[in-house]
């Protein structure tokens, strides 16, 4: 079976509902009706575009999330969290955290303190998924460290309109920007030739598998656009965001985002409940060096 745009449109349209509702009811039922299919249809073109059951897909949701909140909330207790993302007992909350992370969401919390590391999704012999403490590559000299904090601000930005094409996992980011380029060429919106190019983050690589990652691939409009099919028009909200601005290659990016995140914490801000973001103001393939020149922003309270 081939995902039509319609198809895709559908899914993330339920997609969004989910990661709004993780508190609430996400019987099969119900989230069919949100995307307009039967539910016998929609768990198979959910499963198609997720690679994922749609209670494997909430159960895991509800487990990172309760996995975040673990990691920067130090005064909410498992009991709580357990009741927070629908779980109908401690035990079966305990139960689901260590069918994703291979640890009790006790020892999970134990064991991640004072760490800036990722936190991946792996798979032991007998296929059971376990949790690794990978440290990113954080090891940087001072003048570099110096370097990288000099180009950090803190600002309120106004609303960022944006059309993008939502995609799960980093496999799926070139192509979706491809259609994604295809799609406003054909619509006349590329004809400035500094249009700048976005990513927006639904999850974290901390958190989440990378391959299971839920992104938006975005171009930067100046004013709301009539979408059809896959892409989509979505507003990054207005707000108080950390920005920083770095002139780096690909392959550095997550000690970037790491250092970014770890900024952020020792300077005392909180992550606002909305998503960070990346702009990108050059195409890092024509750059002599094949860097990105990119900002990133965290949104902060």
């Amino acid at each position: 079976m081939t995902l039509s745009s319609a198809h895709i449109k559908s899914i993330n349209k339920a997609l969004h509902y989910i990661e709004h509702h993780l508190e609430s009811d996400l019987s099969l039922e119900c989230v069919a009706s949100i995307a307009h299919y039967s539910p016998y249809h929609f768990h198979r073109v959910f499963k198609q575009f997720t690679n994922e059951t749609l209670n494997n897909y909430i159960a895991r949701k509800r487990v990172e999330k309760a996995s975040a909140d673990i990691l920067h909330r130090d005064g909410i207790t498992i009991s709580e969290l357990s009741t927070q993302y629908g779980f109908t007992s401690h035990s079966s909350f305990t139960r689901a955290f260590k069918k994703f992370y291979g640890v009790s969401p006790s020892n999970f919390r134990r064991d991640s303190k004072g760490k800036y590391s990722k936190i991946s999704q792996a798979k032991s012999k007998n296929g059971q998924p376990i949790t690794t403490f990978e440290d990113y590559v954080c090891h940087i000299n001072q003048k570099n460290d110096t370097d990288m904090t000099s180009n950090i601000n803190v600002k309120t930005i106004g609303n960022i309109q944006t059309v993008g094409i939502t995609c799960i996992g980093k496999q799926q980011l070139d192509q979706s920007f491809n259609r994604l380029l295809e799609w406003a060429g054909s619509k006349g919106l590329l004809r400035n030739s500094e249009f700048k190019m976005a990513t927006i983050f639904y999850d974290s690589f901390k958190i989440t598998a990378p391959d299971k990652v839920r992104m938006t691939c975005c171009l930067v409009v100046d004013e709301p656009v009539n979408t059809d099919g896959e892409v989509v028009s979505t507003t990054i909200n207005a707000g108080q965001y950390i920005i920083a601005h770095y002139e780096i290659g690909v392959e550095v990016f997550p000690v970037t985002w790491m250092n970014l995140f770890k900024w952020m914490n020792d300077n005392g801000y909180k992550k606002r409940d909305a998503p960070p973001f990346e702009i990108y103001h050059n195409n890092f393939n024509e750059h002599p060096e094949k860097k990105c020149i990119v900002d990133m922003y965290i949104p902060v309270e």
